[in-house]
This record gives structure tokens, C-alpha cells and sequence, in this order.
């Protein structure tokens, strides 16, 4: 088995394992990691979710890593820079919320008050998205070019 199927069959394994987690709302999500101050473990469940994500889309097919056209070089790019993005996720979430349990209140600041929380939910939501519509969009290309 080659090294960019397993990496494909290990980041899309975690990937099922954390969606499932994150759906039926696993009191694991909630275990706090340091005692004295709220860090819980599904934020990090979470992040390495939204990293492989991206990352078992782009192992999944030889094009991401290969490609052999301007738009599957787009498309390649796109994935990067989403990788790239989650990987930052958790830091540029902390600046959003101040805190790492990503709590928000009704404050008037923007940090940790509701127009971060906006962007907060933005940004989370959108890397997912994103990443299954880069997959949706070459599976489009590859029914339309059938020499792929």
C-alpha cells in the first residue's frame, strides 16, 4: 500500500471518529485537560478534525497531489491554503473568544463578544465547507472529463 493511502485511510479514519464524536455530543468533548483552568479536550478533538479533513480530501485523489492541469493546480492550492487554515485554527480562535473553550459573552469588546463570535462560527463552518466543495467540485470536473 503506498504512503498516500495510508495517510488518506489514517486522516480520513480520524476524521469519521470526530464528526461521530462531535454528533452525539461525547461527554469526551467536555473532559478537561488542565484542572485549574477550562481547556476542554474537544477543542482539540475538534482541531485535529478540521485538519483532516482537508488533508484526506487532498491524499484521496493522485490530482491533488499531482496535478496535471491550471485548475486541478486551483484546486490543489484551494486545499492547501485550507490545510493551512485549520491548522490555525486554534490560535486564531483564541484570539477571537479569549479563552481556549471558545466561550463567547454579550460583551461590548470584540473579543470574546458577539461580532467574534460570528466570525468565529464563519470561520469554523467555512473550513469544512469549503473542503467538501473542493471534493464536490473535482468530482463535477471528473464526470465532465472523462480522460481524467
Amino acid at each position: 500500500m503506498s504512503k498516500r493511502r495510508i495517510r488518506f485511510i489514517l486522516s480520513l479514519s480520524i476524521t469519521i471518529v470526530v464528526i461521530f464524536l462531535l454528533l452525539t455530543g461525547s461527554s469526551v468533548l467536555l473532559i478537561s485537560i488542565v484542572n485549574d483552568a477550562n481547556v476542554p479536550l474537544g477543542t482539540f478533538i475538534t482541531w485535529l478534525g478540521m485538519i483532516c479533513l482537508p488533508l484526506s480530501i487532498y491524499w484521496s485523489h493522485k490530482q491533488f497531489s499531482e496535478p496535471n492541469n491550471t485548475f486541478r493546480k486551483a484546486l490543489k492550492t484551494v486545499l492547501r491554503i485550507l490545510i493551512v487554515l485549520a491548522i490555525l485554527w486554534v490560535p486564531i480562535c483564541y484570539g477571537l473568544a479569549g479563552n481556549i473553550s471558545f466561550t463567547f459573552t454579550e460583551k461590548s469588546t470584540f473579543q470574546g463578544g458577539q461580532s467574534a463570535m460570528k466570525l468565529f462560527w464563519y470561520f469554523t463552518y467555512g473550513i469544512p465547507i469549503a473542503a467538501v466543495l473542493v471534493l464536490f467540485i473535482h468530482f463535477i470536473t471528473i464526470l465532465f472529463n472523462r480522460n481524467d
